[in-house]
């Protein structure tokens, strides 16, 4: 015989009802019946599964290894089955995110806390990309989902507004533009300006409206090494008013003078493609993304 799941079910109910007699009663079964799958059982894998020699069969340390095993395989078996009527209501396979690393993590975080709390059996990917490469990186990978601070609009791409968001222009304390009043952009490039490096193929029609086009630009991966060569005095840049309002209040980091603005805002878009329509987990992260940006973090 093969060994199946039946058999595997026959043997932990004989162990979890303390009797041969027991779980064929639970299964509808003649003890007969149950006694000889088990003993098929026990022929195929070449072991005895139950000690009879006793009044009451026991376990044998070869049966009681192979049952942990076969509860294993168990769980394993109704998780598939779980999964397979959860794809069956309609919930997809898996799910992939776009985020350009502007954009604050908290509420995307919260929202798929709240998603995992409902049972989805969708697996999620978020991956983090910058600038122009949120939607490179979103359309050569058929992507479901973008938040995205600025994007290319085609007719296919639906978008929808996410809060509001301002990024500074600061220095260090003692760095020589933190005293400096009226700056003008020709103070700017006198100084290395720090900035992110555009994670996509550099398209040439893709301009950051917040590059100054100093001489000397630093290109950085990320917001958190940004803002820490920043603190430490390399340059001066652009960073989200979320990542430093303590430093800010306690004046660790000075928001620069300058006189066509210190602040930039703009309003960041959820974005998918109507030419590959959102499941059901796409639709309900998207408006659990949209519900958790409007909460005050």
């Amino acid at each position: 015989m093969k060994l199946d799941i039946e058999t595997l079910k026959i043997l932990d109910l004989i162990v979890q009802f303390g009797s041969f007699a027991k779980a064929a009663d639970k299964l509808g079964r003649a003890q007969s019946a149950v006694s000889y799958q088990i003993k098929k059982l026990e022929q195929h894998l070449g072991v005895e599964l139950f000690d009879r020699s006793k009044y009451r069969a026991e376990l044998t340390p070869e049966g009681s290894a192979i049952l942990v095993e076969g509860r294993r395989l168990l769980q394993q078996v109704r998780n598939l089955e779980v999964l397979a009527e959860r794809f069956s209501q309609g919930w997809e396979a898996k799910l992939e995110i776009i985020i350009d690393g502007a954009l604050p993590m908290q509420p995307i975080m919260r929202a798929l806390k709240r998603l995992s709390q409902m049972n989805v059996p969708t697996r999620v990917r978020l991956k983090t990309e910058f600038l122009s490469g949120v939607q490179h990186c979103f359309d050569s990978n058929n992507s479901d989902l973008m938040l995205v601070k600025s994007y290319q609009s085609t007719p296919y791409l639906v978008s929808r507004p996410l809060t509001e968001m301002t990024t500074v222009l600061v220095a260090a304390p003692e760095h020589p533009l933190s005293d400096l009043k009226n700056i003008e952009l020709k103070h700017l490039h006198g100084h290395i300006e720090l900035t992110i490096a555009d994670s996509g193929d550099q398209d040439p029609n893709f301009q950051d409206e917040l590059q100054f086009g100093s001489e000397r630009v630093f290109y950085l991966s990320g917001f958190i090494t940004k803002k820490n060569a920043i603190m430490m005095g390399l340059g001066f840049g652009w960073v989200p008013d979320y990542l430093i309002k303590q430093e800010l209040e306690d004046r660790s980091l000075i928001e620069l003078d300058y006189m066509s603005g210190s602040r930039h805002s703009f309003v960041p878009k959820l974005v998918h493609s109507s030419e590959r329509p959102l499941g059901r987990a796409g639709c309900l992260l998207s408006d659990l993304i949209l519900e958790e940006f409007k909460e005050p973090d």
